[in-house]
């Protein structure tokens, strides 16, 4: 079963897993170690009223990059809507969940259109002032190519340390291996161009939280957050939106060129 790795605040996610038609994806790092300062100067967590739901990338002074998911919600109507701008912010600077850095509003959240069937799950956020760049506050580069199979990418979140455990109050982060469209097909029936699938061993990998953050390899954002298999940590890889396939539309709706 795919499971969303959704924001911690729970139903929004869950209820994007659940309406799925297809076999649904379930996103602290399971598995990871703490960062070290300033090791992710691009990390956000992103807060939903306030309590973190999701990770995100700064990719430039103004835009954060983040799974699509992670913004919208299914109304009375069983229509999905982006959240209110208002009722979200970032947290940047800090490997602390609760403290540290600065917070910045969001006044604008662009999902992507055709956000569906854990396909295209990206969307972006401006904030309401530029980012201030600093050693812990930095963009991280979109991919100048497409990722190979069977290469460490790092992923990092403040997601789940285990399936249906607590949150990490210290940013963690993990080294997942890439597969080809053909090892992810096999492995999980999802050899989408669109997406990337990263596998680990079992109890390690991406979980409730994660959902939206970066996986980067040679220090470039080459994937975004998206559903894992069986539950956090277990033997099939996570599924992640491939930024190299969606360059042209996040740079169409930022100021990123």
């Amino acid at each position: 079963m795919i499971n969303n790795l959704l924001p911690v605040v729970g139903s929004v996610l869950l209820w994007a897993a659940a309406c799925q038609a297809a076999a649904v994806p379930d996103g602290r790092v399971v598995g990871g170690v703490d960062a070290a300062k300033a090791q992710f100067p691009h990390q956000v967590s992103l807060r939903n009223r306030g309590s973190h739901s999701c990770g995100g990338s700064i990719i430039s002074r103004n835009y954060v990059l983040t799974a699509a998911h992670c913004v919208v919600y299914e109304d009375a109507n069983n229509n999905v809507q982006v959240y209110p701008p208002s009722q979200i912010s970032v947290r940047v600077g800090s490997n602390d969940r609760f403290s540290g850095g600065v917070l910045h509003n969001i006044v604008q959240i662009v999902a992507h259109e055709e956000y569906g069937d854990f396909l295209n799950d990206v969307a972006v956020m401006r904030v309401e002032t530029p980012f201030i760049y600093s050693e812990s506050v930095q963009p991280i580069a979109l991919p100048t190519q497409n990722t190979p199979g069977g290469v460490d990418v790092v992923i990092s979140g403040w997601g789940r340390i285990r399936h249906g455990g607590d949150l990490p109050r210290y940013l963690q982060w993990n080294t997942l291996k890439s597969l080809s469209l053909d090892e992810c097909e096999e492995s999980i029936g999802w050899g989408e161009p669109a997406g990337i699938c990263l596998m680990h061993e079992a109890d390690n990998g991406a979980c409730n939280g994660d959902s939206g953050g970066p996986a980067h390899y040679n220090g470039e954002l080459v994937g975004v957050a998206g559903f894992v298999v069986g539950g956090c940590g277990n033997i099939y890889p996570d599924g992640y939106a491939r930024v190299h396939y969606h360059v042209d539309w996040i740079k169409a709706h930022t100021d990123v060129v």
